[in-house]
């Protein structure tokens, strides 16, 4: 019988080793509280929380101490997480762009190799996120907050061939094939006048 808590210990220890998610610290500011006797100093955090498998979420925490923000932001961002369809689970569907208040985004899918292209706060959603191939730019405000904000604004609007399919009423390979038989004929069409 102890023998058998010893291994539901044993493994429970495992599960806890090996989390499910990556976290990453963004940006951790200093804030104060001005009161009757002086200013009260405390710490907030901002965090990104993901699985790298198409599942990415973040959030913010204060505290007196720099752990506890931490924790309670990581908690926030678990709490709020969203789930982005991805294509062959390297890159996006299709080019999209996202906006919070000042700040806004745009992502653009990218060919195997290209790597994450996209500064500070956004490349922190992305790796979490599990991409590995994106060009992103931002544009107007660089607070981190409106930055991540506005990056998980254009997300939330990705679609996948499915879920247009599913909409559509349709098949997938009725809604794809039109792309792909598209492209060679545009390249014939592009060879013809360069032979004659």
């Amino acid at each position: 019988m102890a023998r058998e808590d010893n291994n539901r210990r044993g493994k429970r220890r495992d599960r806890e080793e090996t989390p499910e998610f990556a976290d990453r610290l963004v940006a951790i500011n200093r804030v104060s509280k001005t009161v009757k006797g002086g200013k009260r100093f405390g710490f907030a955090a901002l965090v990104v929380v993901g699985d790298q498998k198409g599942r990415v979420g973040f959030g913010k925490g204060k505290a007196k101490e720099v752990p506890e923000a931490i924790r309670k932001a990581t908690e926030q961002a678990k709490r709020q997480m969203i789930r982005v369809p991805l294509r062959e689970g390297r890159t996006l569907h299709h080019d999209m762009f996202g906006r919070h208040g000042a700040g806004s985004v745009v992502m653009r899918t990218a060919p195997a190799g290209t790597g994450i292209i996209a500064g500070g706060p956004m490349r922190a959603v992305f790796e979490m996120l599990g991409l590995q191939d994106v060009v992103a730019k931002s544009t107007g405000s660089q607070n981190p907050y409106n930055m991540i904000r506005a990056t998980m604004d254009g997300l939330k609007k990705m679609g996948s061939p499915r879920n247009v399919a599913q909409r559509r009423g349709k098949k997938v390979s009725d809604i794809l094939p039109a792309r792909e038989t598209a492209a060679p004929a545009a390249s014939e069409e592009a060879a013809a006048p360069a032979e004659a």
